[in-house]
């Protein structure tokens, strides 16, 4: 039995079908979608008190395979029932569940690819970067500097000094590490490409409009809303020390964000391995006060190397 055949002969026996004349706003209309909602949340509680049985009862508890697969089979039936009444098909609604879950959890099939591998080789980022976090004293405040420690016989500073342009310590210094792990990655970095630019490194890709829309200020500004939000995430999740994933409805904003831009098309995994990768070098950089962070884009990895190597 396919998932569409069972929801047709589930609404067969539907006792409290909607009215046929679909304009009726009546109460006996009402209750034919609130039944089978109520019903739902009954059936799962009635599953979980036959978990608690077994919690208590153990193996003693004999029929427990028994009674979940009724409980389990009530509770589809009232997910096809709902599904039904707000005129959903089953089989589009399991679709796209494994759909989003492989988008969520699976790694992603083919080759990696990067978005700027078909410009020239000054408006691409580079494969691979290793930047020093250091202190200098700018304006007569000590501020973090990230100097570029592959590029050219000189050393030279790559991004805008920073401060936590905050009243505590709370390591916001040091956030670019997030901006490298988007550009390591998931090969996608406006900021990073601007700040490149700045110092001559870069030019703007080809043609301009790609230019302008990928790599311009609405581009950058959704890059550091994400970091931010990112960011604001993990201060209330351990600074997402010990932390396997990050919240599904952060991932969502995030692609949500990003529709429009170029990298749509990386999965909530990737995003969410790139927000766990730049945190862990973030945390490390906060924790010894600077650092090197070293990126490959190839690979597709970043990593920290202690201030004394």
């Amino acid at each position: 039995m396919n998932l569409e055949e069972y929801q047709r002969r589930a609404g067969e026996t539907d006792q409290n079908a909607k009215a046929h004349d679909s304009t009726q706003v009546s109460q006996i209309a009402q209750n034919s979608d609130v039944i089978p909602l109520l019903g739902l949340v009954g059936e799962v509680g009635a599953l979980l008190g036959e978990y608690k049985k077994l919690l208590r009862d153990g193996a003693t508890h004999r029929k427990f395979g028994d009674e979940v697969k009724e409980e389990l089979g009530d509770i589809l039936w009232y997910v096809a029932n709902v599904a039904t009444k707000f005129k959903l098909s089953l089989d589009d609604i399991a679709e796209q569940n494994l759909s989003k879950v492989k988008d969520r959890w699976s790694p992603p099939e083919g080759a990696r690819h990067l978005y700027d591998e078909q410009q020239l080789e000054n408006q691409r980022l580079p494969k691979r970067f290793e930047y020093s976090f250091e202190y200098r004293s700018i304006d007569g405040a000590r501020k973090v500097v990230m100097v570029d420690r592959l590029n050219g016989d000189s050393i030279e500073t790559t991004g805008d000094p920073l401060t936590d342009n905050a009243y505590d310590d709370d390591g916001y210094r040091f956030h670019d590490a997030v901006h490298l792990a988007f550009a390591a990655c998931l090969g996608w970095s406006p900021v990073l490409r601007k700040l490149l630019r700045n110092k001559k490194i870069l030019v703007n890709r080809d043609p301009k409009e790609l230019a302008e829309v990928e790599d311009g200020g609405r581009a950058r500004v959704v890059e550091e809303g994400i970091a931010f939000a990112a960011y604001m995430y993990a201060a209330d999740h351990a600074d997402l020390a010990g932390v396997g994933a990050v919240d599904s409805r952060l991932l969502r904003h995030i692609k949500q964000m990003t529709s429009r831009l170029e990298v749509k098309d990386r999965t909530t995994k990737e995003w969410n391995d790139a927000i766990l990768r730049g945190f862990a070098v973030w945390r490390q950089l906060r924790d010894r006060d600077g650092g090197r962070v070293r990126g490959d884009l190839i690979a597709g990895t970043i990593e920290f190397i202690p201030p004394s190597h």
